[in-house]
């Protein structure tokens, strides 16, 4: 098995590395920040609003966080997330903020050097992950605070962004340039490998990781820590290449005792399956519309319409973002417009008026069920900005950048449009796993899928339960908003250094 070339990543990383990260992207940052020895305690002036959850952790005060019994500080808790340790970290961070409060953290957070844990962050770009390839000025669905990482305030970083007392969302562009600075700030930039590709994640025979055992491990050229033959469920060998300025492609190739999926689900956006859907004019991400409509000659109010696939919140931002720069737009979803199962029913109108705008158009500007005499022809029923096609599914694009969608009575409608988004959702992208991954799910007969089927996990550790020395964490077990993917780094530090403490 091939050692690191020089020049290859790491530069100053010789074979084993405890940890290894893959993504950088807010779950991957976190998790860098707790394995860099920054230590959570109960902060001793706070108060926690819940009795019951205060009680149990002044009975371990002097201890950190990591090293108490997570199943036990859990018990009893209630959020948002199936995870229960990422409810526990968020009422931590952020207690009672699902009632409206901005109470602060009751955590104090300590730089140990003794609970540092030597580690590899490798991600695509820089660190920030997916927020950095989407639509910039669009505003999140959480709220500013709920984007920011342990240890550094989201509004010190972004002053004077604030946009109202109750509104306080942000842009893409404001968290992904939290994100990167966050690194900077918090001193882990050494520990993060920017433009990284793995394309291999494998564990090693006994006979193979014996013949390696006896080497020294190093990390950034300083003696690492390792776990003991007792915690150790083998090494994993991590394959990949980092690309360099222009097309040069450096492989690498480097072990792990441990390895982190921290990869999000936006690798590879979900697909109709029809016809024509790789013409050149068929996209399947928000930030294309954006490029497009940037460069007026390419889409602007003269265009023929844009066509919007997909009812969710990725659709209803390339819906206002074409409606912004006055293109015209047709909406076509499966689902009927006042299907409880929207996810604009769960959203409160005063925080997300813009969303409601969309909701309110795709109910009202509805296109007649009747048939169009002459379909390739423009319509005289389509609404001069807006037109909304509920159950309505796409069955061809044609090279001549006609569209052709069946309705739930039957009836096919022909229309010319100037670009089509597909935006149906993502799917997490594990191909440098054996199977892709799928051997890890709940249910290992179907595809990995965030909401459907996540990765089975210990719900303390995140520990995969399918292969031990395997985690997971973020959109992969089900957490899919910032605010509850940081516990996934929680739980994962925590087994880490209740690992190591029993060497």
């Amino acid at each position: 098995m091939p050692l690191l070339e020089e020049s290859s990543l790491p530069r100053d990383c010789t074979r084993t590395v405890p940890v290894v990260i893959i993504g950088n992207g807010p779950s991957g940052i976190c998790l860098s920040y707790l394995l860099s020895g920054y230590t959570p305690y109960l902060e001793p002036m706070a108060v926690h609003p819940n009795p019951i959850l205060f009680r149990k952790l002044q009975e371990a005060k002097q201890l950190p966080i990591t090293e108490q019994d997570l199943e036990f500080l859990c018990e009893g808790l209630e959020g948002r997330s199936g995870n229960p340790v990422a409810v526990l970290f968020d009422t931590l961070l952020h207690p009672n903020a699902d009632l409206g409060f901005e109470f602060p953290s009751v955590l104090q957070w300590r730089l140990e050097k003794k609970h540092h844990i030597p580690h590899l962050v490798l991600g695509k770009a820089t660190p920030g992950g997916a927020w950095h390839a989407m639509e910039g000025s669009m505003l999140t669905i959480s709220l500013g605070i709920w984007m920011e990482l342990p240890g550094v305030n989201y509004r010190d970083l972004t002053p004077g962004k604030r946009r109202s007392v109750s509104n306080d969302r942000a842009t893409p562009d404001e968290i992904s340039s939290y994100y990167k600075n966050y690194v900077k700030l918090m001193g882990l930039q050494k520990n993060f490998v920017d433009n990284t590709y793995v394309t291999s994640v494998q564990k090693l025979h006994r006979s193979h990781e014996k013949s390696i055992g006896n080497e020294k491990n190093t990390v950034n050229g300083q003696e690492s820590i390792g776990f003991s033959q007792g915690n150790s469920q083998g090494l994993w060998e991590v394959r990949g290449y980092q690309q360099l300025q222009g097309d040069t492609h450096v492989p690498f190739s480097l072990f792990a005792e441990n390895v982190v999926l921290a990869t999000g689900a936006s690798d590879s956006p979900a697909r109709l399956g029809v016809e024509g859907e790789d013409l050149p004019y068929v996209f399947h991400g928000v930030r294309d519309l954006g490029v497009a409509v940037s460069c007026q000659s390419n889409l602007s109010s003269s265009s023929d319409p844009v066509l919007v696939v997909g009812a969710g919140l990725s659709a209803a931002d390339a819906v206002l973002c074409a409606l912004n720069h006055r293109v015209s737009v047709l909406h076509a979803f499966r689902k009927r417009a006042d299907d409880p199962g929207l996810i604009f029913k769960q959203l409160p109108k005063t925080l997300y008026p813009e969303y409601h705008r969309v909701y309110h158009m795709m109910c009202s500007q509805v296109y007649p069920a009747s048939p169009v005499a002459n379909p390739t022809a423009p319509s005289p029923s389509l609404f001069p900005d807006y037109t909304s096609f509920p159950e309505h599914c796409v069955l061809s694009f044609q090279p001549d950048m006609h569209c052709v969608m069946r309705g739930s009575n039957g009836v096919l409608r022909v229309f010319k449009v100037s670009m089509v988004l597909v935006l149906i959702g993502t799917y997490p992208n594990l191909v440098f796993l054996k199977e892709q991954g799928q051997y890890l799910c709940l249910d290992p007969s179907r595809p990995i899928s965030c909401r459907q089927n996540p990765v089975d996990i210990n719900p303390y550790t995140f520990e995969c339960n399918a292969d031990p020395g395997l985690f997971a964490m973020g959109p992969l077990v089900g957490d899919n908003f910032v605010r509850f993917l940081k516990g996934g780094a929680l739980g994962i530090a925590s087994c880490l250094r209740k690992r190591l403490k029993q060497d």
